[in-house]
């Protein structure tokens, strides 16, 4: 199985998709347990809101589940969010709390650095040659990373997440003038609310690969899932939600765009 599928675009912007893939190898499927197998916190349906909104984007997904190995956590294992419920490199529990794994099965070091050769490495090798080719295009490169969760995971996280969540580690992963770009787009978002930099910040691609300096721009959106499908199983995709939302997805990435095609050459 091929862990990552590229689409190749002539744009400055890069859309990266670590958590939308569900494919489980054998071994891992008869490791989880029912609760694992389920896939809760997979981020439904996200390639698919974001497709053809920006027709000169390149496109990088994850097809592996998360549940095999987290393609947006460091792959030392570090934590993104210390002291702060998380889930880790290979999870070993849902965003509820609950393990995954059947009794005595959850993967040992050694398998957790098989799966981060066979699908984590592959992944960023892939958003690594990205970035490189499209800022030999244009002199720089934004890459996007596109993330949604359910609105309420008490586990996580107090009360109810806002509609837009963008991370860009406290201003250290982009310009300026992008996240200028994103907060004020999302804000004129008649009916949606929004935060920067609130509970979500950046996971470990935005913030491993966002130099500002060397005019390589990241930044995360995080979507609350209940602004375009159901957050419960089957995880149903609503036409009607998003497509209202992604008239405002489609006015960030444009906007982004243009800055990039004047700003970074």
């Amino acid at each position: 199985m091929k862990p990552v599928d590229v689409i190749r675009g002539t744009g400055p912007v890069i859309l990266a998709a670590p958590h939308a893939g569900l494919f489980l190898p054998d071994e891992v499927v008869t490791a989880l347990n029912e609760t694992g197998r389920a896939l809760a916190d997979t981020d439904w349906h996200v390639d698919r809101l974001y497709e053809g909104l920006l027709p000169d984007a390149t496109y990088v997904r994850a097809r592996f589940s998360r549940y095999v190995i987290d393609a947006n956590r460091d792959p030392s294992g570090q934590s993104l969010y210390p002291g702060q419920n998380t889930t880790g490199l290979c999870p070993t529990t849902d965003f509820d709390g609950a393990s995954i794994y059947r009794p005595r099965r959850e993967p040992d070091d050694e398998e957790v650095e098989r799966r981060r050769r066979a699908f984590h490495a592959p992944y960023h090798a892939a958003l690594e040659q990205e970035i490189a080719r499209v800022k030999s295009l244009h002199g720089g490169a934004v890459l996007y990373d596109c993330h949604s969760i359910r609105s309420r995971i008490s586990y996580l996280f107090e009360g109810v997440l806002p509609d837009f969540n963008v991370g860009t580690n406290e201003g250290r992963t982009c310009a300026p003038e992008i996240e200028d770009i994103v907060r004020k787009t999302c804000a004129d978002a008649d009916g949606y609310s929004s935060v920067v930099n609130g509970r979500f910040k950046g996971g470990w691609t935005t913030r491993h690969y966002g130099r500002p300096a060397e005019n390589v721009h990241a930044i995360q959106m995080e979507l609350a899932q209940s602004a375009y499908m159901e957050e419960a199983p089957p995880w149903t995709y609503s036409p009607e939600k998003a497509g209202r939302l992604r008239i405002h997805l489609r006015d960030i990435l444009t906007a982004i765009d243009d800055f990039a095609r004047k700003g970074l050459g």
